[in-house]
């Protein structure tokens, strides 16, 4: 096995143990694109981790290993190539599909403002910061997707946003172990609402509520996006759209109860999408046009305010 054969299976690796959702979506991929799935996430897993999951290791310390992280892979982007046993496969699945230097650098941008921002005060501040943590893994994506026109990008950024919202409702109780909070605070403050109470509470359902179905509205966004994309590629953002917009429902099966558990979608259930698109893909349908002026018009400019 050769060295960069190595990385690509390492990055599978990370992927599979940490996002089980995308790694089972890619399998409805072709081999030789799914590989460059994996290097993608474990590339935002890594940088992820040194954010957030280095234990008691102090804020300036953290900053510097992003840093450090960043200018290697840049260094290397440059080079054309990697030694490193994950950015290898990074390096060259970015070289293979032109994906830009300016991408990775938004995206280490967004991931290094968690050092220093705690909070958002609005909606469009969020989205500020989704711009390079969430919206352009979807740009760095679409050229692995294969889309019949650069339309299909709005959908892509909408995509990733709407995922990130998710993570972020279904993560507030972890968010605020790290000091954080993802919720904007102008819309705690519009319905009376205290995270770090901790406690659900008639004012807490009603915020979340509200965030889910804003979050749910920028799925059918994205859902414009995803009828541009060949059959293969289709089937596979779909079903990894349908999952993961699963998790939203969890959320209120549990009344909105994000700090004792963590929503989550079994693994049986994810297999079973897989599966089932396998054969019968074109099961999955958009839902009916959502409402004229709730069109995406390029990263949730329309949803902001739902």
């Amino acid at each position: 096995m050769t060295a960069l054969e190595e990385s690509y299976r390492r990055c599978r690796a990370i992927n599979k143990a940490h996002g089980t959702t995308y790694y089972w979506s890619a399998q409805l991929l072709g081999s030789p694109r799914r590989q460059h799935v994996h290097a993608l996430y474990a590339f935002c897993r890594v940088a992820d981790d040194v954010v957030d999951d280095l234990g008691p290791s102090p804020v300036d310390r953290r900053a510097v290993a992003l840093q450090t992280f960043g200018d290697r892979f840049l260094s290397d982007l440059r080079r054309g190539r990697s030694s490193h046993p994950v950015l290898a496969a990074v390096v060259d699945t970015a070289v293979r599909y032109s994906i830009p230097a300016s991408s990775f650098e938004r995206f280490l941008a967004s991931m290094a403002m968690d050092f220093t921002v705690a909070s958002y005060e609005t909606f469009d501040a969020l989205c500020g910061y989704m711009d390079g943590s969430a919206a352009v893994i979807g740009e760095m994506m679409l050229p692995l997707l294969e889309p019949s026109t650069p339309a299909a990008i709005n959908g892509a950024r909408d995509l990733g946003i709407a995922f990130q919202l998710t993570n972020f409702l279904r993560d507030v109780g972890e968010d605020l172990d790290r000091g954080r909070v993802y919720i904007p605070q102008e819309d705690l403050r519009r319905f009376g609402a205290d995270p770090w109470a901790r406690t659900v509470t008639p004012a807490w359902r009603e915020l979340m509520a509200f965030e889910v179905e804003r979050t749910r509205r920028i799925y059918e966004s994205a859902d414009r996006g995803i009828e541009l994309l060949p059959p293969t590629s289709a089937r596979c953002i779909a079903t990894a759209r349908a999952l993961y917009s699963r998790i939203l429902t969890e959320i209120e099966r549990a009344d909105y109860d994000v700090f004792s558990r963590r929503a989550s979608v079994s693994t049986a259930s994810k297999l079973a999408a897989v599966a089932t698109a396998r054969w019968r893909w074109r099961s999955w349908a958009p839902p009916a046009p959502i409402a004229a002026g709730r069109r995406s018009a390029g990263g949730t400019i329309g949803l902001r305010n739902p």
